[in-house]
């Protein structure tokens, strides 16, 4: 493979669930996907196998980290230029504060997230 150079304004839109927009680029290792959520838009509590860094470029999202049947979720507020780091198989959901946009960097890529199932 060789080097690409991508545009985001020329990615195709996806829209997996209300609320939200994604588009992605997809590499061999990993992908990053530019999401935008609108202000409400609440993602359910769901995991993966892909490693994530949500890093905020606009807005602030309340994540709910590792939820269990005995235990809630952990609330915390990421901001724009702030980064959550979230391992592989970590419950987590995340509700829109505020219009945001996030990209997401996930690793190993794969055609589907939690988000894709979440969304359904």
């Amino acid at each position: 493979m060789d080097a690409v150079v991508y545009r985001w304004d020329d990615q195709p839109v996806d829209r997996p669930m209300a609320l939200l927009e994604r588009k992605r680029i997809i590499g061999e290792q990993a992908m990053i996907s530019e999401v935008h959520l609108s202000k409400g838009c609440d993602v359910p509590m769901h995991s993966h196998v892909n490693e994530q860094m949500a890093c905020i470029i606009r807005g602030a999202l309340r994540f709910g980290i590792g939820a269990t049947a005995t235990a809630p979720a952990r609330e915390v507020v990421v901001r724009a230029g702030e980064v959550m780091l979230l391992p592989s198989g970590v419950p987590h959901s995340a509700y829109a504060v505020e219009d945001t946009v996030v990209w997401d960097v996930f690793s190993p890529p794969s055609e589907k997230t939690g988000i894709d199932e979440a969304g359904r």
